[in-house]
């Protein structure tokens, strides 16, 4: 390709991971059954939302995330997330509780490291260039919380994942090679071998002064020759057609193991004719994202069950860990038409609107309590204005 193509990936694994992502859009947190507005303030106020969308990402992609909840300065609560590679946990074997987590940074061209235990927080600085020579580093910190501040998120799909996880695109790193490779052949192929080449016999081959062979027509289009011998002809051009076989072949066994549907991996004469069946196509990867979501729930429960104990400086435990919960949006791809005359049909049935707010709407708790507010004055400026004078 004289040095115009280093390098062709085909980055299936990466449409997989978003695909999912996408899907899972965290709603906010519930404390007995009911919205968290409190604790969905602070988790706006540190980020949270932006935070989720890269922690669902690696989860993915890696088969872990990490969250930390710690303080600021000013004692708002913050969330920082990790990845494998810069966090690491020791957790209970029967209750899944963290006991130590040790996660290491980059400050600048130093390494630093923290290790936090349920009572204190130790910090290291690395002394060495291999990282392997940890110094303590300042004073060692008190744990205010009671608990290691470290939420993991494992992704699991046996029991064995417990400890490191699973990868969602584990299964197609493989199959995404096998079409890289299929893709720089092709390239390969439409280079030198899909134009057609053209042959002559008869000719004397001609040299320059240093041995190497010279072209006698050059660059010039039109071809001749005065040796009456001589004979022209051409090559048919290579086809395309196997190759485009086998990128289909290796690209519908990828949507097969991600659940990925036909028109997101762009095979032709599979483009859905409606709504309805784009619905029916994306069923199984929508699927898929509510069992993620699942999952990732008790997670994010704990996320917001250390972030009230940050925000209020009280230890974690008496706030009941298990009391907290959190919503999900609708993993389903929704037009905001279609979401408004599905609450539409269901308001005629009697569900509360709140419920309606909720899902299909999609609105968060502390808009859908806004929204009520709002309503209740509007009731009473009316009433109001009804009263005779």
């Amino acid at each position: 390709m004289d040095h115009r193509l280093s390098r062709l990936g085909v980055n299936f694994p990466r449409l997989a991971v978003t695909a999912l992502a996408e899907r899972q859009r965290l709603r906010g947190f519930t404390l007995d059954g009911d919205d968290r507005a409190t604790t969905g303030r602070h988790w706006r106020d540190a980020d949270g939302p932006e935070l989720a969308a890269q922690i669902h990402t690696d989860r993915l992609l890696y088969g872990a995330a990490y969250v930390t909840v710690w303080a600021a300065e000013d004692g708002a609560p913050t969330l920082t997330g990790d990845t494998p590679f810069t966090m690491a946990t020791l957790r209970d074997s029967a209750t899944g509780a963290v006991d130590a987590a040790v996660r290491r940074w980059q400050y600048g061209d130093t390494a630093m490291a923290a290790v936090m235990e349920p009572d204190r927080i130790t910090r290291y600085i690395d002394r060495g260039s291999s990282g392997m020579v940890w110094e303590p580093h300042g004073d060692v910190m008190d744990n205010p919380l009671g608990v290691v501040p470290v939420v993991p998120f494992i992704r699991r799909r046996s029991l064995s994942d417990d400890q490191e996880g699973a990868s969602y695109v584990s299964d197609v790193t493989d199959l995404s090679d096998a079409v890289a490779k299929l893709m720089a052949d092709a390239m390969v192929t439409s280079e030198y071998y899909v134009r057609p080449r053209r042959w002559a016999t008869g000719l004397e081959i001609q040299e320059d002064a240093d041995g190497n062979v010279v072209d006698p027509f050059g660059q010039g289009r039109t071809l001749q020759s005065e040796d009456t011998e001589t004979r022209f002809g051409q090559l048919d051009g290579a086809r395309l057609d196997g190759y485009s076989d086998m990128l289909a072949t290796l690209t519908q066994q990828i949507g097969a193991v991600t659940a990925l549907p036909a028109h997101y991996l762009g095979l032709h004469g599979d483009q859905p004719a409606n709504a309805d069946s784009v619905r029916a196509a994306e069923a199984q990867l929508t699927a898929r994202a509510e069992d993620e979501n699942r999952a990732a729930g008790r997670s994010w429960a704990a996320v917001g069950w250390m972030l009230d104990a940050v925000a209020g400086g009280v230890p974690a435990e008496p706030l009941r860990r298990r009391d907290y919960g959190v919503t999900w949006d609708s993993p389903e791809i929704r037009t905001p038409a279609q979401a408004a005359d599905i609450a539409i049909k269901l308001r005629s049935i009697g569900v509360p609107m709140a419920e309606l707010l909720a899902d299909p709407l999609g609105w968060e708790p502390d808009r859908i309590e806004a929204a009520a507010a709002a309503a209740e004055r509007s009731e009473m400026i009316n009433a109001v204005s009804g009263l005779p004078r």
